[in-house]
């Protein structure tokens, strides 16, 4: 019997259109699919969304104490961390933040970005 490659013990695939999570916070979409020990996020903020009026009511804390390790698709999001570095994150961009940081959309174009997490 021949197995799909999703099904294979050394390659996994998952479709992003079909994730295995889905969180929604304001303006904020990120799909979620779980490969082995690795997590795939597909983020989607929209024109407005900041984290600090859109995640922290519901996460608590001054700033996201969350890690981020990924790629930017389309749009622009602009990073203030706590200990004053600021970046724009802009299509082609490989990024790292580390926790402790505040993220908004620039411009009028929705943010699209893929993030992993091992």
């Amino acid at each position: 019997m021949t197995q799909s490659p999703q099904e294979l013990s050394s390659v996994e695939s998952k479709n992003m259109d079909r994730p295995d999570e889905t969180h929604s916070p304001d303006k904020l979409v990120a799909d979620v699919v779980h490969l082995g020990s690795v997590t795939v996020k597909r983020l989607r903020a929209e024109p407005g969304f900041r984290w600090s009026e859109c995640v922290k009511p519901l996460s608590g804390g001054d700033s996201c104490q969350s890690a981020h390790l990924g790629y930017v698709v389309s749009g622009t999001l602009h990073i203030a961390s706590d200990d004053g570095a600021e970046v724009d994150l802009v299509p082609g961009d490989a990024y790292r933040v580390d926790p402790g940081h505040d993220a908004w959309v620039v411009g009028s174009e929705r943010f699209v970005a893929v993030e992993f997490e091992g």
